[in-house]
């Protein structure tokens, strides 16, 4: 036993050697980032803005939830996503019964029309007001990439396209699974210097997202509840009332032992931030955030709850205490699963996106009237997920694609809008890597410098958030105002 212990105190020592060089070595880009926090603390922002990361998880069916309805477009559509009758994914035409819902963009593309899914009424009408815009055919890109250089591989491509847990990284992330930072905790990391108490900086509503890990700031997950508590800490303890002092003490007492050490700082950290966050949301629900209605499933046409618009209020409960909370800068991360739409997609995303547009819809109505203030201009939402999907069928259907259509939400929108070139319906065009499954035209990197730079970063700080934005020569793609 001797043995092993020492074995094990060894290898403990040789780790921790390691991590210390890894630490020297990385001493210089820390101190970088530190002193671009220390700018930015120094021009401090009197104004509030807040970014919302929707992650659909398992890849939205971005054909069937944007879709290209004039006569040449709608027939290929047709052609390809016509099956047999049970089966087929292809929507209703506009006017018909259950049909797509037209759009009409400010920026015309000539001889195209334009429609949404037939569940994505309540997303129709803000796009309609000018509070929703689409962004055409985005995903991972690591520089601009034709068809026939991806199809040479003459240019670096993204790792492990096609592939779930490594998109969904890679969209968060910019690298595969295991990815230890987001750009979301990054851009966290620069304006935490902002907000009084930096704990509240990136927050999730939906676990832990890889998306808001920085490298200095650690993401904040609530629930519909608020803070999630460390149980023990108030009321009776195993029936004696006085237990909970003793008990607090015992778990936030300093140590000599490093591993005690960082506990009892976890855990003083966790109790004090509950202590702020609990009050703060417990006045903004009775202050004016109102719980959301049901939505009606498109399917069965019941009434039910929606897991997503919950997860909204619990956001805007927060929004809502960002003076309580010295807030000036956040950054949150809500989702939903469901979208590996490989059967029954017909029914299903239909049922996804009726959840999707109550749930914004939801959140737009709530921002325009937060406690008597309109703040949608201060409040940024926009979609994201693992890719998009092939316009082809696998009879009920469809399988692992790359770009896709996205949304952006909010009073700073330029919105009634569809940014970039949309891509050309059906089979075998430029934008075409195989079975319908798109090249992205804009990469996620020009997709979050565009919202950074609303967000209040500067050039370099962009730089430093976004490794491949220097690759791209159009570095905002101008949706925000």
């Amino acid at each position: 036993m001797s043995s092993k212990i020492n074995a094990s105190r060894r290898e403990f020592l040789r780790m921790s050697s390691a991590l210390s060089v890894v630490g020297a070595a990385g001493a210089p880009f820390a101190l970088n980032l530190a002193t671009m926090a220390s700018a930015a603390a120094q021009t401090a922002p009197n104004d509030y803005k807040a970014l919302v990361c929707l992650f659909m998880f398992g890849a939205n069916d971005h054909a069937n939830t944007v879709l290209a309805t004039d006569s040449t477009s709608w027939s290929q559509y047709l052609s390809v996503r016509t099956t047999n009758e049970a089966g087929s994914i292809a929507l209703p035409a506009v006017g018909m019964t259950g049909g797509v819902l037209p759009i009409v963009p400010n920026s015309t593309q000539a001889g195209r029309s334009f429609a949404l899914h037939p569940s994505m009424g309540e997303l129709k009408g803000l796009f309609d007001n000018g509070r929703a815009a689409i962004i055409s055919n985005v995903g991972p890109l690591l520089v601009p990439t034709t068809l026939a250089q991806y199809k040479t591989g003459s240019v670096p491509r993204p790792p492990k396209l096609f592939s779930h847990n490594d998109q969904q990284s890679l969209w968060q992330a910019y690298a595969p699974e295991g990815a230890a930072y987001g750009w979301g905790g990054r851009m966290g990391d620069l304006m935490a210097a902002n907000n009084s108490n930096p704990i509240f900086t990136s927050i999730s509503a939906s676990g832990n997202a890889v998306f808001l890990a920085g490298r200095t700031v650690k993401q904040y997950q609530v629930n519909a509840s608020g803070a999630v508590p460390i149980g023990g800490l108030s009321g009776p303890l195993f029936g004696a009332s006085a237990g909970a002092n003793p008990l607090n003490a015992i778990v936030t007492a300093d140590a000599s032992h490093l591993l005690q050490k960082e506990h009892a700082i976890v855990t003083s950290r966790a109790i004090n931030a509950q202590s702020l966050l609990s009050p703060a949301m417990a006045a903004a629900g009775g202050t004016g955030v109102p719980n959301p209605t049901q939505y009606t499933n498109p399917n069965t046409g019941t009434l039910a709850n929606n897991g997503l618009a919950i997860q909204l209020q619990t956001v805007a409960r927060i929004i809502a205490g960002r003076n309580a909370l010295g807030a000036k800068r956040q950054v949150f991360f809500v989702s939903m699963g469901g979208f590996d739409t490989h059967d029954f997609q017909r029914t299903s995303q239909a049922d996804l996106l009726a959840k999707v547009s109550h749930a914004l819809a939801y959140f737009d109505g709530v921002m325009g009237n937060l406690q008597g203030a309109d703040v949608r201009n201060s409040v940024t939402l926009f979609t994201a997920s693992d890719f998009g999907r092939t316009f082809t069928s696998n009879g009920d259907g469809t399988d692992h694609g790359w770009g896709s259509h996205h949304f952006i939400v909010g009073g700073a929108v330029k919105g009634k809008d569809i940014y970039g070139t949309f891509p050309v319906t059906g089979l075998k065009h430029d934008m075409d890597v195989g079975s319908g499954s798109l090249l992205p035209q804009f990469s996620v990197d020009q997709y979050g410098a565009t919202l950074a730079n609303w967000f209040g970063l500067s050039t370099t700080q962009i730089n430093d958030v976004f490794p491949n934005i220097t690759n791209f020569s159009n570095r905002n793609l101008g949706f925000m105002t």
